[in-house]
């Protein structure tokens, strides 16, 4: 870090950081963490972005478009579902998975949004 990017002298608006302060304890903020944990991994990313693009999708299906084995690819899901960010219905011996609401979707897609516009390159 450069001096340009932090402050000089160290002082701080008392009301401003308590009102966050309590903003923070009072909103459930370690899932949203663990939320973006789940989406951390590139083949778990991948598979929510291929949800976005279809309504559903079997587990072989997803295999295939991230290029990992079946086992690996239902590992990923269940981290996914545990976060509750997709959900699954059997079809007979046939699992098929989806986002679990247009939150997560757009989530995904404003994702990719902000790193079209190259800001999230670091």
């Amino acid at each position: 870090m450069s001096k340009k990017d932090t402050c000089e002298i160290y002082c701080y608006d008392e009301q401003k950081v308590n009102r966050i302060k309590d903003e923070i304890t009072n909103e459930n903020l370690g899932s949203i963490a663990q939320l973006f944990k789940a989406l951390a991994d590139e083949n778990r990313a991948k598979i929510a972005y291929s949800l976005c693009q279809d309504e559903e999708l079997c587990v072989c299906d997803i295999a295939n478009i991230i290029g990992a084995s079946v086992a690996t690819t239902s590992h990923h899901l269940r981290t996914l579902n545990k976060q509750g960010i997709v959900k699954y219905r059997k079809e007979g011996k046939l699992a098929f998975y989806s986002l679990d609401d247009d939150h997560v979707r757009q989530l995904i897609l404003v994702a990719m949004e902000h790193t079209k516009e190259g800001k999230s390159n670091v």
